[in-house]
């Protein structure tokens, strides 16, 4: 018998989702903390490509249209963490930092509606929940 799963695999990927862009929010927020410090290189947090392939593996299922696309993950959702990797400046002039203030500003908006927008679905799941338990009233 199949154990009972209080957290369906798309409220695990939400929260997990959540949980990444947190963090992406505080590397993005380093990044333009450290916008006037000589040879900074700012920090990339990636994890949507291996997101992406937890999906595939945990029952969240992605449709491919090409039989030779990727399918296969590293494992389940909860196994995802990011990496962050540094980007060394590519001008080399003035004091060798990488930081783009305005590029930092648009990744970090993006970043902030991804998260607002993950919370949303899952309030909206959690509701529709709420609303089955308790028998449509």
């Amino acid at each position: 018998m199949k154990p009972i799963q209080l957290a369906d695999p798309i409220s695990a990927l939400l929260t997990k989702s959540m949980d990444l862009r947190s963090i992406n929010q505080q590397v993005l927020a380093a990044n333009i903390a450290n916008a006037e410090t000589p040879n900074y290189a700012p920090a990339r947090f990636h994890f949507a490509e291996a997101l992406q392939q937890a999906m595939t593996k945990s029952g969240v299922a992605m449709q491919t249209t090409d039989e030779q696309h990727i399918t296969g993950g590293p494992g389940s959702i909860a196994d995802v963490s990011g990496r962050i990797v540094r980007e060394p400046a590519t001008n080399p002039l003035g004091d060798n930092n990488g930081v783009s203030v305005d590029e930092e500003m648009v990744a970090l908006s993006e970043n902030q509606l991804m998260y607002e927008t993950a919370a949303q679905l899952l309030k909206k799941r959690m509701t529709m929940l709420k609303y089955a338990i308790s028998g449509g009233q």
